[in-house]
């Protein structure tokens, strides 16, 4: 996905910024980048790989090249940026985050105007340097922006800063993911992840609705588009991508995650499908949460059969290689002999996806002596790949365990029973979950509900992105 932080400050920000983005560094594992307006005017910027190394290492020896009391960076996980322009609309620097479907389209529409982009290693063309001529078709940058975001299918959220060192963010028209400016004494601050702003003490200011544009500087911000009132923010962001500490739309992500756990054992207990484990887990990390919530509400002991080695490999999807990702995971898992020898143990996870990783470490486990090992899943199945941010991002959606053992079970046919499959209370659902178990050894499955899931976030059901999961836009 990814991720911008930017400020507009009386005094230097480049340090806010610095830490800004690198709180967001669990949200994108390829490029960042940061640009800063010099007080002799011009820019100042930088961008990394951040594939191998993390993000702080790779920018600490760039600070002192950077100055100025407005600038941003952004965590990308797609192509380098920010990017600075000029163009008609003059200099600024542009970053953007979501998803454009209909790139190949876009970029066409400019063949008759003798445009040309960049292609990066890749042969693609960078999808912000085309967000970026969207918007230079246009007569003023606002405008190019509301433009941009009405050509692009898909989604778009973006942050401009001006060469005068004003900042405009933009949040997608349909909200998928949050924009929050901060205040602090000295100016203002604008990002997605609020608990990056409180640790360097800026206060919540405002948070932006679905396609609000606002103007950010050290004096303040101005609503320059207001916002529609139609949202559909990705549910997926309480269940696995935003960091504990954060809220969106005043709802805080430890909390929900604790309650949806809840959730799930408060159902199992009333159908009658608790099984007797000796403890209850969460698959590290973003699982614990989850199985906190679930081990209080059903009474069973929390406990952490095995923890992640993380000095070395902070995060297993850094490497570009699936296949040393995957060992890299199997290393970081180490066990607690004590807690998983001869015991029967039930495990949380935020979601399974493909599957790949959970199956090993379902034979970790087996490994290491356990007696049983029962899986949750803390969403209902994934059924449909994401279009709008790549948080489920897959070539096919056949990728998608759940999705496959659908087609497995009935071919073409099953593809008119998706929502009944996902259900684990039909017959299909039913008859879903043992097929999973059966390929991924565990000795019961079971997800959460939709509308468990949906109770847990708590706000209006309607405002709520949930395609991956039913498929409805």
């Amino acid at each position: 996905m990814g991720a911008f932080f930017g400020a507009a400050s009386k005094r230097d920000v480049v340090m806010d910024v610095f830490f800004g983005v690198d709180y967001h560094s669990h949200l994108g594992t390829r490029r960042a980048g940061m640009v800063s307006c010099l007080p002799e005017g011009g820019f100042k910027k930088e961008i990394h790989s951040i594939e191998n190394s993390p993000f702080r290492t790779r920018f600490e020896n760039d600070l002192p090249g950077f100055r100025g009391t407005s600038a941003m960076g952004c965590i990308s996980d797609s192509d380098p940026q920010p990017l600075l322009v000029r163009s008609h609309l003059g200099l600024f620097s542009i970053a953007t985050v979501g998803a454009v479907n209909n790139a190949a389209a876009l970029i066409e529409s400019f063949s008759h105007v003798g445009h040309q982009f960049m292609a990066t290693s890749s042969g693609e063309v960078n999808t912000t340097e085309l967000i970026a001529a969207l918007i230079n078709t246009q007569e003023t940058l606002v405008e190019g922006i509301r433009y941009a975001q009405e050509q692009v299918e898909g989604s778009l959220t973006l942050l401009v800063m001006r060469e005068d060192g004003e900042l405009i963010a933009a949040r997608d028209p349909w909200g998928r993911l949050p924009v929050l400016v901060g205040r602090n004494h000295e100016g203002y601050c604008v990002t997605f992840e609020s608990f990056a702003y409180g640790k360097l003490g800026y206060e919540d200011e405002h948070e932006l609705g679905p396609g609000e544009i606002v103007s950010i500087t050290a004096d303040g911000y101005e609503t320059l588009v207001p916002p529609q009132d139609k949202m559909r923010i990705c549910a997926f962001l309480w269940v696995y991508y935003g960091y504990p500490n954060s809220n969106y739309e005043g709802v805080n992500v430890e909390v929900m995650r604790y309650r949806n756990g809840a959730c799930m054992a408060r159902d199992e207990r009333e159908r009658n499908i608790l099984p007797d484990v000796d403890y209850v887990a969460g698959v590290p990390d973003s699982g614990l949460p989850h199985a906190i919530g679930f081990a209080t509400e059903s009474g069973k002991h929390f406990a952490r059969p095995f923890v992640k080695y993380t000095p070395t490999w902070p995060r297993s999807f850094i490497p570009a290689s699936q296949a040393l990702r995957d060992r890299i995971a199997h290393m970081k898992q180490i066990p607690v002999p004590e807690l998983i020898k001869g015991k029967k143990l039930l495990f949380v996870d935020d979601s399974i996806v493909r599957g790949t990783q959970l199956r090993e470490t379902v034979d970790f486990l087996y490994g290491a002596g356990a007696a049983e090992v029962h899986m949750r899943s803390a969403c209902p199945p994934i059924m449909y790949g994401c279009k709008y941010l790549s948080f489920s991002r897959s070539r096919s959606e056949y990728e998608l365990i759940a999705r496959r053992k659908v087609l497995e079970l009935e071919g073409e046919e099953g593809e008119r029973h998706i929502a009944e499959y996902a259900d684990g209370r039909t017959e299909r659902g039913r008859c879903l979950l043992r097929s999973i178990c059966e390929e991924m050894g565990f000795d019961s499955l079971s997800y959460q509900s939709f509308d468990g899931m949906l109770e847990a976030i708590g706000i209006d059901r309607r405002m709520l992105c949930t395609y991956c999961w039913d498929g409805r836009e």
